[in-house]
């Protein structure tokens, strides 16, 4: 077993209103345009981690993690998740990670840059996901995130990047240690009140 951890682009900060285009923590977790790196390498079993991207005053924070099910297609993924076909939003912005149409083309709104071919291999399907999402769990998540790399990776550092960069691999006690201690956000949130985070 192994795992990933990557941070989304700048902005990319699911807790300031920011949606995931990719819907990687949707009803079924899928990663399927984004990091192809990490998408051809990982396999039945493995884990993918996901940290928010940099935004103006606030602190970087792990949005979550899944395991990894199973990889198809592109194609294969446009018959069986429709609801995950990209598509322009009436105010603009863009959804879904299924980045071809019915016969195979790019999306005619798919802003990712090179090969197509590249990019529609090995859309990831996940399970067992483990999300930050309430308010409570994100103040954690943001205040504890910086700590538990530096602690994991054993790496000193000031920022998010210091530490992992834009991603990195994490072996089978990290990818333990990161579901511990996600696991332990979630618990702490709900002993604490419902008022005053944001």
């Amino acid at each position: 077993m192994k795992g990933y951890i990557y941070s989304m682009f700048k902005g990319a900060d699911p807790a300031q209103g920011w949606v995931m285009t990719d819907p990687i923590f949707g009803p079924v977790p899928t990663l399927g345009a984004c990091m192809p790196n990490v998408r051809r390498v990982v396999e039945r079993g493995d884990y993918i981690f996901v940290v928010s991207g940099q935004a103006v005053g606030v602190k970087q924070y792990i949005v979550g993690g899944f395991e990894v099910d199973k990889k198809i297609n592109a194609l294969a993924a446009y018959k069986q998740f429709p609801r995950n076909r990209q598509r322009e939003m009436a105010d603009g912005s863009l959804r879904g990670n299924i980045i071809v149409q019915a016969d195979g083309s790019r999306s005619e709104v798919d802003y990712h840059a090179g090969s197509l071919e590249k990019r529609i291999e090995n859309y990831v399907i996940g399970k067992k996901p483990l999300v930050i999402e309430t308010p409570q769990e994100v103040t954690i998540a943001r205040d504890e995130t910086l700590e538990i790399l530096k602690d994991i990776f054993k790496r000193r550092g000031q920022k998010v990047t210091d530490i992992i960069a834009r991603w990195r691999r994490l072996d089978s006690t990290q990818i333990n240690e990161l579901r511990e201690w996600l696991l332990s956000v979630k618990k702490n949130a709900r002993m604490l009140p419902n008022e005053n985070y944001s």
